[in-house]
């Protein structure tokens, strides 16, 4: 006799921040500059600020590089990375099924 599982129905929120958002108030939260930041992990002054405004990923070394600088666990960088692409993906492949369907 097999057991029965009931459905599982994910939270998908609407909504879903860069990590760059979380990047940027951390910044504020302990007054470094973008520039700042850029010295400390080894990145470009224009790649930080990609990042913060959700314009370049963030990639497993430079989430390496983000641990080291603000403490915050490398995982932590990734899976919010990871939770923000996700999202972009769903909603365009959303549109485009919406466009596929007029």
């Amino acid at each position: 006799m097999g057991t029965r599982t009931e459905p599982r129905y994910a939270y998908e929120p609407d909504t879903v921040f860069p990590p760059g958002e979380t990047l940027a108030e951390w910044l504020d939260e302990r007054g470094m500059t973008q520039v700042e930041l850029a010295a400390r992990t080894g990145l470009s002054p224009k790649h930080v600020n990609q990042i913060v405004k959700g314009a370049a990923p963030i990639t497993t070394e430079t989430a390496l590089g983000l641990e080291r600088v603000t403490g915050v666990p490398a995982h932590l960088w990734n899976s919010l990375e990871i939770s923000y692409r996700s999202h972009l993906t769903r909603c365009a492949e959303h549109e485009r099924l919406a466009d596929d369907a007029e």
